[in-house]
């Protein structure tokens, strides 16, 4: 292209809109280090003392239509920049997730969580995504989970999911569902159908990628029912009240693009995505996700 344009060569990406870049032989190093100390600093917490999670074992969280309100503009502001450092962080996922549900008018319950964030990423700046060289053949496979009724106000449910090129972390997701579930096996069934869609695109794009046919893609999810669901026609009797759209992964596991396999809940590393972790499993799960602590690679 130089022969053709008049160009630079900046050599290898080393920092991209707040994503700063290291790339070695073997692997490659994502972080956003400085992005988190000007958030730290912009919100006057930069000599905060630093907390070991993000978000306090069995917190609930509700419009508290009673509480103090306080600064709404301030707080969409907090919550627009931590959402961007989800590109390195998905442990962060959750509670960013939780707390953006209630920027129409939060209180002091919420602003106690934003800081709780706030607090977690100040032990954290150094934290970003490992992606480390593989085989040359590629094999996706993918996370489900779901809690049940999470949502105090709505009674909706959150789904979670993480998905794999080998053993590196490439796409994950936490949302609510939107759709109140009846049970832990319908709200699991509508998160691993949510997986699926998604799961087929990776599996698209990866085929177009590497010219080659593309491969069934294994989604573990840890509900034996939910699986039944997917794998049992027969078992319909008890799903008719189930939307429509949630039987596309049935099809999926019939044409062969969807292997469903079951998986102990405590291997479920989409868990961080539904639920507020204590630390030592939030460390454990971190490290499953590919997030590590990357400041000595700074040198």
């Amino acid at each position: 292209m130089m022969t053709e344009f008049e160009m630079s060569d900046l050599d290898l990406l080393s920092y991209y809109l707040g994503i700063e870049v290291e790339q070695q032989k073997s692997r490659i190093l994502l972080r956003q280090s400085t992005y988190a100390k000007k958030i730290l600093s912009q919100f006057k917490m930069a000599d905060c003392n630093p907390t070991k999670h993000p978000m306090e074992p069995k917190t609930q969280l509700h419009k508290d239509l009673e509480g103090t309100p306080v600064d709404a503009t301030e707080y969409r502001h907090v919550i627009g920049c931590l959402r961007y450092l989800l590109h390195t962080q998905p442990d962060l996922s959750y509670p960013v997730g939780m707390a953006s549900r209630y920027m129409e008018r939060p209180t002091t319950m919420h602003h106690k969580v934003v800081k709780q964030i706030l607090r977690y990423l100040k032990g954290t700046i150094h934290f970003g995504l490992t992606y480390i060289k593989g085989p040359q053949e590629i094999s996706i496979f993918g996370y489900s989970d779901s809690d049940l009724a999470g949502d105090l106000d709505g009674r909706k449910s959150t789904s979670g999911m993480t998905f794999y090129f080998n053993e590196s972390l490439v796409s994950w997701n936490s949302q609510k569902q939107k759709t109140v579930a009846l049970s832990s096996c319908e709200a699991e069934f509508m998160a691993a159908t949510t997986a699926a869609c998604h799961a087929l695109w990776l599996r698209s794009l990866t085929s177009e990628l590497t010219c080659e046919k593309p491969k069934p893609v294994t989604l573990f999810v840890d509900n034996k029912s939910a699986i039944a669901l997917m794998k049992n026609p027969v078992f319909h009797g008890r799903s008719k009240h189930t939307d429509t759209r949630f039987h596309f992964i049935r099809e999926c596991v019939e044409n062969g693009q969807i292997v469903v396999e079951f998986i102990n809940t405590g291997e479920q590393r989409a868990d961080v995505l539904t639920k507020a972790l204590p630390g030592v499993k939030l460390a454990v799960m971190r490290q499953l996700f590919g997030v590590r602590d990357l400041e000595p690679c700074q040198n």
